[in-house]
């Protein structure tokens, strides 16, 4: 994928959610055609999370690459029997491959202006927990210091100092699991707004955290999970379903508190 590709399929009219899911279902079932067309025409999703990286010495059209890798990935682990935006999922798929990137190669730095606003929303969030009663929704923080909400997550990644967000809630062999987000539910507000995930975690039996862990962090497929568990790809699949129910269940009850 090069320049010109990226370039010219901006000038397109997005996908709606609903072609977006269709395709998606075509390039799970092998469709190699439906799947270079998500990636396509999401190009410019992936543009936006590159912009966060620039001035770190790299061309910006490798990052691009790394990105439209992340891209791949979210379309071929993307559940469609959630009510969630594809883009909502890509985004920290995206995010986290050029992290993974950057991280490898011993260049990850946090500019002054990020960790500034990282260590604003810590306070504020400090702050509005105590006001509150409970730990306040990424839009809440975001409302507060007038900021898109975006912007605080994005401050979450960089400085994975968010508890609410980047909290290690689950540990195998040294590899920490964080917060999920991801997973959260669309029917009511975006994806980050659903910080309660840490409890939700919690109230998991050992064997469901791990299958989280593997899925959700490893980036395992059902039936790599099913081989490590010693039970078949259709139980991991109706024992996933279960806990991400029971999960969302609780984040809110949690909300809403």
């Amino acid at each position: 994928m090069d320049v010109e590709v990226k370039q010219s399929k901006q000038k397109e009219a997005p996908l709606s959610d609903k072609e977006v899911k269709k395709l998606i279902e075509e390039s799970q079932l092998g469709n190699q055609e439906a799947r270079d067309k998500i990636v396509n025409r999401n190009t410019r999703l992936v543009w936006s999370v590159v912009q966060r990286f620039m001035n770190r010495g790299y061309d910006p059209e490798d990052l691009f690459q790394i990105g439209c890798i992340g891209l791949i990935k979210s379309v071929d682990k993307f559940d469609l029997s959630y009510d969630v935006k594809f883009s909502t999922y890509a985004v920290p798929m995206i995010i986290g491959e050029i992290q993974r990137f950057l991280r490898d190669d011993g260049t990850v730095k946090v500019s002054r202006s990020i960790k500034e606003l990282g260590n604003k929303v810590r306070k504020v969030k400090d702050d509005l927990t105590k006001t509150l009663g409970r730990v306040p929704t990424v839009q809440e923080i975001a409302s507060y210091l007038e900021i898109p909400a975006e912007e605080v997550v994005f401050a979450a990644e960089a400085n994975k100092s968010l508890s609410s967000i980047h909290e290690t809630v689950y540990e195998n062999d040294g590899d920490p699991i964080t917060l999920l987000d991801q997973i959260a539910d669309q029917s009511e507000s975006k994806w980050f707004d659903k910080i309660a995930l840490k409890e939700a975690i919690r109230d998991l039996e050992e064997r469901e955290r791990l299958i989280v862990y593997l899925r959700y962090y490893k980036d395992q497929t059902q039936s790599e999970v099913a081989e490590r568990l010693g039970i078949s790809q259709v139980q991991v699949s109706r024992l996933e379903k279960k806990i991400l129910d029971q999960m969302k269940l609780v984040m809110t009850e949690e909300v809403e508190k």
